[in-house]
């Protein structure tokens, strides 16, 4: 079975990702509050900028963006927008949550509460930017 190019069940509107976003911030949010999983935490995190990311790019070129690696994903802003440059390390910190959080494997990948702390407050930093950068470009 081939990828799903046309992707079209996807929405078109670009303020639905930003709101799947916010939904994954907030699941990781509880989950971090009431010792839940870190992992799943983690990685309701990088959805979270994953969706925003593809939502601004969506915003931006009108175009959905294929791929879950948030670095291509940043520089796919990054050529939009320079101010997204900042965000680059964030964005590849936030990649290794996106595997490594969902399969068992041989080697163990634990997340202390200290970096579930740590990965959120990042998410959070980000989406906030996000959803600045285009609220603010809306009010023009």
């Amino acid at each position: 079975m081939g990828r799903r190019r046309g992707k079209p069940h996807d929405s078109q509107r670009y303020f639905d990702w930003l709101e799947r976003a916010e939904c994954d911030l907030l699941s990781a949010k509880i989950l971090k509050d009431h010792n839940g999983d870190n992992c799943n935490a983690a990685f309701h995190c990088q959805q979270c900028i994953e969706k925003a990311l593809k939502g601004y790019l969506l915003y931006r070129t009108g175009r959905h963006t294929d791929g879950h690696n948030l670095t291509f994903l940043c520089r796919s802003a990054c050529k939009l927008d320079s101010t997204f440059d900042e965000w680059l390390d964030e964005s590849a910190s936030l990649n290794r949550y996106y595997i490594e959080t969902r399969y068992p494997t041989d080697l163990g990948f634990d997340i202390e509460d200290e970096e579930l702390e740590r990965v959120y407050r990042m998410a959070q930093a980000m989406y906030t930017f996000i959803f600045g950068c285009i609220s603010g470009d809306m009010s023009v």
